[in-house]
């Protein structure tokens, strides 16, 4: 399962924005995907409420979190992908409570002395924790909302080399960006005639992804091999005719054939590791006050 942060101190930095291109990316590629909104604001999910009305017709749907209201967060079956928005100002535990369960953390920097500086503090940070130490959770730059008529591209990737930040691309300053959220879309959505010169801004961006997400997709399942049936003792009306041997050997293939069953499907075992992991980072996440408000005491013994 593939889970990619977005994350920045610093509010205004096109987060969501680049949190809902994400999971649009991959909806539209036909992955399953859910996008989880830790922002208070739920910019996210009011997002998602404009998009199911839009109704895209193509791709996978795009999940948010689905309530149960019981006790705990539940990620939808078959989910193996999941990107989350994070809010401004995550520091300290609460970011690496994040940082925990995160393959990659992507971080939108505005060309400005007071988003540079906060981008910078929060990479500090973030090498700091031990899976963005060793490499096992990736980090990379991506220039936000940057003027095509002025250096903002190249002071960026002058600022990431110095601090030894992957900078993988830069998403121009477009209102297509705007009307787009506001209907529940993104450019992922429109013909591609339409956004030609933004998809080429995208490339290098999903280019860095791709080792993250297509390693999320379910493997083929390898080929059946012919097994030798050992000798079988006499028939008996207690055994229906097998030994402990035959039983034993029958066990076995009706158990690799159910799993060899459906190539390319997710597996029963797979799913309930994406789920266990799934759910185990959306326990740790904080639990919007809406939430609570409509299900008091829903959550106690979670750990919040």
């Amino acid at each position: 399962m593939a889970v990619i942060a977005v994350i920045n101190r610093k509010g205004g930095s096109g987060k969501s924005t680049l949190a809902t291109h994400l999971a649009a990316y991959c909806a539209t590629s036909g992955m399953p995907v859910m996008l989880g909104d830790v922002d208070r604001q739920q910019s996210t999910r009011t997002w998602l409420r404009q998009r199911e009305m839009r109704q895209p017709p193509q791709g996978s749907p795009i999940v948010g979190w689905a309530v149960d209201p019981k006790n705990v967060l539940r990620p939808p079956a078959g989910i193996t992908r999941v990107i989350l928005d994070t809010p401004g100002g995550m520091r300290g535990f609460d970011l690496a409570r994040v940082v925990m369960f995160a393959d990659a953390v992507l971080m939108p920097v505005c060309n400005s002395v007071f988003d540079r500086e906060s981008a910078a503090e929060c990479f500090a940070e973030l090498m700091t924790l031990p899976r963005v130490a060793s490499g096992r959770c990736k980090v990379a730059a991506v220039g936000m909302r940057l003027d095509a008529r002025t250096k903002a591209a190249e002071v960026l990737a002058a600022w990431a080399k110095q601090h030894k930040l992957p900078f993988v691309g830069v998403l121009r300053e477009s209102q297509a960006y705007v009307r787009c959220v506001e209907q529940g879309l993104t450019l992922f959505d429109l013909p591609s005639a339409q956004v030609q010169a933004d998809m080429a801004q995208w490339k290098p961006i999903l280019e860095w992804l791709a080792p993250m997400l297509q390693a999320a997709q379910p493997a083929a399942a390898a080929p059946v091999r012919p097994q030798s049936t050992p000798a079988m003792r006499p028939a008996s009306s207690r055994t229906n005719g097998l030994g402990p041997a035959g039983r034993s050997t029958v066990r076995d293939e009706r158990r690799s054939q159910a799993d060899h069953a459906q190539p390319g499907v997710i597996e029963p075992r797979q799913r309930r590791d994406a789920a266990h992991r799934v759910g185990g980072l959306l326990a740790w996440l904080p639990i919007p006050r809406f939430l609570r408000r409509r299900w008091p005491g829903a959550f106690a013994g979670s750990a919040l």
